[in-house]
């Protein structure tokens, strides 16, 4: 593989400030929507003379989410040999910057959300960058399927994506689908989906500034995707059947989270922050032995979407 001559130190710091500029501006609006929590900070490095470090924001029994969390790293180090053969990278040295949030609503008829950005670079033993890559996305995860809040969704990202081209959001679309599945469990999907891309390389330095907005405009794209379907559902009212198949939705969450996500995998193979990498998972789930809604059900109808992915957009 070519390696890169020019100097991205410059770059990859631009990609620094966005992601901690979007860090502030994602946490700003959520707590504007909450009305009653805040978001707690932990600034923390990693151990062990390993290089960088992390923000993490957790904000927890709120008003209308019951934990949230917005965590921006900074990280980089020696490639292992654990990291080659686990993770398929082979190099000197890595170097990783990006923002992953997970939000959990208190009401069952607010969805779950997850985003994630993040920038990646690979070097040979003279410090030249020798790969360097894209990836990210965000999905969705309702309790109840409500149609106009799907196709709001993805409506809003795919009219984010089509300005750098037609092709991206089917594409990124069906990635989504087929990587956000628990294949443990038939092949069910973990929510609706959303979009999901990685290893976006650049050609060269102008096709990086095209990947960087493209990021940027997924970034900036989250809160209108995402908050008009809050202020929606927030304040709908619900009881103990809502609240038991939130919990088992929620189930499912974690499992997904815990044997097939490749960030947490990754943030656990190069011995990451564990309090910052499981802040995903949810303050509450169940796991009720063979569960199978009522057919016809507004929970069986949430099952269905799951099964078979659906085009929203």
């Amino acid at each position: 593989m070519s390696v890169y001559k020019t100097e991205t130190r410059e770059f990859r710091g631009r990609w620094i400030d966005y992601i901690h500029d979007l860090q502030d501006t994602i946490c700003a609006a959520l707590e504007n929507t909450d009305g009653k929590a805040r978001f707690r900070q932990d600034e923390w490095e990693r151990a062990e003379g390993r290089g960088g470090g992390g923000r993490t924001r957790v904000m927890e029994k709120g008003n209308v989410f019951e934990k949230a969390g917005v965590n921006t790293s900074v990280v980089y180090g020696k490639v292992t040999d654990k990291m080659r053969s686990q993770l398929q990278i082979d190099g000197s040295k890595w170097f990783a910057c990006g923002l992953s949030l997970v939000l959990h609503p208190l009401n069952p008829y607010v969805p779950t959300t997850h985003a994630n950005w993040r920038y990646f670079e690979l070097y040979d033993e003279n410090d030249n960058v020798k790969d360097r890559w894209f990836g990210g996305g965000s999905d969705l995860t309702p309790y109840y399927l409500f149609e106009e809040d799907a196709k709001h969704f993805h409506q809003t990202i795919k009219n984010a994506q089509d300005h750098f081209g037609t092709d991206l959001y089917p594409d990124y679309k069906k990635r989504c689908d087929v990587y956000f599945t628990n294949t443990h469990r038939n092949n069910e999907m973990r929510g609706i989906g959303g979009v999901f891309y990685d290893h976006l390389r650049p050609a060269d330095d102008t096709d990086a500034e095209r990947l960087f907005d493209f990021q940027r405009a997924n970034g900036n794209n989250f809160l209108s995707s995402y908050l008009p379907i809050v202020e929606k559902r927030k304040d709908m009212p619900y009881g103990e059947r809502e609240i038991q198949w939130q919990e088992i939705r929620r189930g499912r969450y974690a499992e997904f989270n815990l044997v097939h996500d490749r960030g947490t995998l990754f943030g656990l193979k190069t011995n990451g922050r564990t309090e910052s990498i499981l802040m995903s998972l949810p303050p509450r789930a169940q796991w009720i032995y063979d569960h199978q809604p009522e057919t016809g059900s507004p929970e069986d109808k949430l099952l269905q979407a799951c099964l078979h992915p659906v085009q929203w957009a």
